[in-house]
């Protein structure tokens, strides 16, 4: 249906309704600008709550130890995450629909300003068309009368019989001039006539049809730009649902990631000092206080309290002196101080064998301690097999370096390492020489699942610090403990433990796959094909180069950019 055809004599509502589309697009506009508004305020809130309830720099430690601090820490991350699709939304709202409203409003206001002048100059047309057919019927009109009287009047001359025949010639005359007049006149108002009627059917026809076609064209595509724009803002934000629902179910497999079982055992971990639990008090008899003791040479009768070593003032005196506080429960206000010192990262200064703490704390300390130097010794084994990779580049291709320039950072690194593991090792002397010593029964029986399975371990990634261009050193052996009750359980956890590294004390971490083709150029590299699966012994340490192992057992290092890795450890929870 046309707007020509059908409102042809609707010329002002018209221009009101178009007017009305405008001011809608222009509240559009205002809409767009507050839906903006507050996505980003509601994305800088979410923002400023996850900021707020980070956890401190003093207090991250903390957040990896427990399941529940962990996990939230996760659902922190995934809400700044979904904050972030908000700000998505604000950002790509205001870049596409908020600039098409605006570029949509500047266009219809030009293309209603020009329809309506073109509309009004039409309209124009038809009313000087009318005026002009006004005017000459007015004429007619005057003319005719004129005509009438002048007839009339030669009428009456002619029957007054005392006029002359001059004077009725006369008036004859004036009648036929009058008469001529009329009927010009009546020409040209018959012809203005015709000519109004067809301008007045080409105006409502033709040209007003023509204008009010444009109108409509700018109204449709005003209404076909908001069905568009309401669309494409429904897009935006379908747009961002799936990353909002992977943070949604991050933050449900973060909330499965915690562990009740597992936190408890780890503030056993944490807070256990390894000490035994005190002995039952003895029963002090007094009714023996007066025998006289016969060994004394004067006779005297002497308290048999005072002679014995298990009473107990004597047991809070030792206690007293050992522990270094008093009273029968010393040994908790002992134990506290020493976690708390053991809480604050060992930042106090401490005995290098960490012997001035609990027995499970000090382990704890001289495995973190003997950690630090195979994490510096990899670092340097691996800074080392880069110059040693660099060096045989260089002699290949003597325009690329000097290869003797390289000897004495080789050389320095070597002292390195040896000192290092010099360091290691007397660490680990501690640590074994705290095994050797005898446990309480309390804790003998787990000795074995907790410490030989600790210190096999460690002597086994021992055999990763090995320098370049050297064979592994062999793990050592683990240390065999006589079964005692249920030992033998814990013998099988340790067969168990040892099982998981391979026969050169190398563990598989995880496995890989070829995505090139490698020809093995250097001594120590090994060839790939595309696609072939191997098994990942070492990680990069910096330098590109990727230790693993082949389906035929055999060991090198290939290029990390030329594989795809999958770590076992991005299984776990």
């Amino acid at each position: 249906m046309s707007w020509g055809t059908e409102l042809w004599d609707q010329y002002d509502t018209i221009a009101t309704h178009t007017q009305k589309g405008i001011d809608f697009c222009e509240r559009f506009t205002h809409f767009l600008k507050d839906r903006c508004s507050i996505e980003l305020k509601y994305a800088s809130e979410l923002k400023k709550l996850v900021k707020s309830y980070q956890p401190k720099k003093k207090e991250e430690e903390e957040y990896q130890q427990y399941s529940w601090a962990a996990r939230f820490w996760d659902v922190l991350k995934e809400l700044h995450d979904l904050a972030g699709q908000h700000e998505v939304i604000a950002e790509n709202t205001q870049g596409q629909v908020l600039k098409d409203v605006q570029s949509l409003i500047s266009e219809m206001k030009q293309q209603r300003r020009k329809d309506l002048q073109d509309g009004a100059k039409v309209q124009d047309q038809l009313k000087e068309s009318l005026a002009k057919l006004d005017k000459s019927r007015r004429n007619y009109e005057k003319a005719f009368k004129m005509a009438e009287k002048a007839t009339d009047d030669y009428r009456k001359a002619d029957a007054d019989i005392n006029l002359s025949r001059a004077e009725v010639e006369k008036t004859r005359n004036m009648m036929m001039i009058k008469n001529n007049q009329c009927d010009e006149s009546k020409n040209e108002y018959a012809a203005q006539l015709q000519q109004t009627n067809q301008h007045q059917r080409d105006h409502y026809t033709q040209q007003m049809p023509s204008v009010f076609q444009q109108m409509q064209s700018m109204e449709e595509n005003r209404i076909n730009k908001i069905k568009s724009m309401v669309k494409q803002i429904a897009d935006i934000e379908r747009s961002v649902v799936p990353i909002i629902n992977t943070c949604i179910d991050g933050m449900v497999k973060a909330s499965d990631g915690i562990s009740a079982e597992e936190d408890s055992k780890a503030v056993i971990d944490k807070y256990k000092s390894g000490f035994p639990i005190p002995a039952d008090i003895p029963f002090e008899d007094l009714s023996n206080s007066s025998v006289i003791d016969t060994s004394n040479a004067n006779g005297t009768p002497k308290n048999s309290l005072d002679n014995r070593k298990g009473t107990v003032s004597d047991k809070k005196k030792n206690r007293k002196d050992k522990k270094g506080g008093g009273g029968l429960f010393g040994i908790f206000t002992s134990s506290k101080a020493t976690i708390n010192k053991i809480i604050g990262l060992l930042g106090e200064e401490s005995k290098e064998d960490f012997s001035d703490l609990p027995p499970n704390q000090q382990r704890k300390a001289l495995n973190r301690k003997i950690d630090e130097f195979k994490k510096e010794i990899a670092r340097e084994t691996a800074e080392r097999e880069g110059m040693l990779k660099m060096k045989d580049v260089y002699v290949n291709n003597p325009a690329l370096g000097d290869p003797n320039a390289l000897e004495k950072k080789i050389e320095e690194n070597a002292q390195k390492i040896d000192s290092l593991q010099a360091e290691m090792r007397k660490y680990q002397g501690y640590l074994a020489n705290m095994d050797a010593k005898p446990s309480p029964v309390g804790q003998r029986r787990n000795s074995l699942s907790d410490d030989s399975i600790s210190q096999s371990s460690t002597n086994m990634e021992m055999s990763q610090t090995s320098l370049p261009g050297q064979p592994p050193v062999a793990a050592n052996e683990p240390e065999v403990y006589t079964a005692i009750d249920d030992e033998e359980d814990h013998v099988g956890e340790f067969e168990h433990a040892e099982g998981d590294f391979d026969e050169e004390g190398f563990p598989v971490i995880g496995t890989c796959r070829a995505l090139y083709i490698y020809e093995a150029g250097n001594e120590g590299s090994v060839a790939m094909t595309e696609g072939e699966e191997m098994f990942v012994l070492e990680q990069d340490q910096g330098d590109g180069w990727t230790r693993v192992r082949k389906h035929d057992n055999s060991e090198g290092f290939v290029p990390t950019s030329y594989i795809q890795c999958h770590f076992y450890d991005q299984d776990e929870v």
